[in-house]
C-alpha cells in the first residue's frame, strides 16, 4: 500500500521538518476525525502552528494529507485480511474481509469520495492504496468462487465499489432507517428469493 512510501519520505525529512511535518499530521487526523475530510486545511495548518505554504510543501494536496492520515488504519486493515486469510470457510473470509473493508473506508466521514476518485484517477495520492484493496478483494472472491459460494460473474471491481457505496451510506444509517446487518445481507445475498415455490393452484 503507501505505508512504505510514506515512511520513506519521512525519514529523508530534517529533524525540525519531520517535527513540523508530524505535527500537520497529528493535527489533521483530529480534524479529519471531527469535521470529515472535508475540514479545512487552513484551520489544521493554524492548530500545528504551521503557516499554509508548510503544510503544502509537505502534503502537496488534500489527497496527499489524507493519504497519509490513513496510514494506521491501513496497517491494522492489513492486520485484518491475515486474520481473514485464516478463515477456513471462504464464504466466512470473505466476508470478514469485506466488514474490514467497509470499516476502513468509514475511518473518516466522506472518505468514501476521495477514494471513489482514485479509482479511476491513477495520478492520486490515494490510487495506490485503492490498486491494493481491490487485489486483496480478488484474492478472497477468487477463493469464494473456486469453493463455489460467489458467482463466477462477479469481479473484483464490482464488489470493491459495492462496498465502497454500502460504507458511503454506513455512515448515515440512522438517518435511511435501516441497519448495516439489512444492508450486508442483500450486498451477499441479493434481493432475489430463489428459494423453491409450491405451484400455483
Amino acid at each position: 500500500m503507501t505505508i512504505d512510501i510514506l515512511n520513506e519520505e519521512r525519514s529523508n525529512l530534517r529533524a525540525d521538518a519531520r517535527r513540523n511535518r508530524d505535527r500537520i499530521l497529528q493535527i489533521a487526523i483530529q480534524h479529519f476525525a471531527s469535521h470529515g475530510i472535508g475540514a479545512s486545511l487552513e484551520d489544521i495548518a493554524r492548530a500545528a502552528g504551521v503557516g499554509a505554504g508548510t503544510l503544502y510543501r509537505h502534503f502537496p494536496s488534500r489527497e496527499a494529507l489524507l493519504a497519509a492520515a490513513l496510514q494506521d488504519q491501513q496497517a491494522q486493515l492489513l492486520a485484518r485480511s491475515k486474520q481473514a486469510c485464516a478463515i477456513a470457510n471462504a464464504d466466512a473470509a470473505l466476508q470478514a474481509w469485506l466488514e474490514a473493508l467497509q470499516d476502513y473506508l468509514r475511518t473518516f466521514n466522506g472518505l468514501p469520495a476521495p477514494v471513489l476518485a482514485a479509482v479511476k484517477e491513477r495520478a492520486s495520492p490515494l490510487a495506490l492504496s485503492c490498486e491494493t484493496l481491490v487485489s486483496i478483494t480478488s484474492d478472497f472472491l477468487a477463493r469464494a468462487q473456486n469453493e463455489g459460494h460467489a458467482r463466477t460473474s462477479v469481479t473484483a471491481n464490482e464488489l470493491f465499489l459495492s462496498a465502497l457505496g454500502i460504507a458511503w451510506v454506513l455512515d448515515r444509517i440512522d438517518a435511511y432507517g435501516t441497519t448495516r446487518q439489512a444492508l450486508e445481507d442483500v450486498f451477499a445475498h441479493g434481493y432475489l428469493d430463489l428459494s423453491p415455490k409450491p405451484p400455483k393452484q
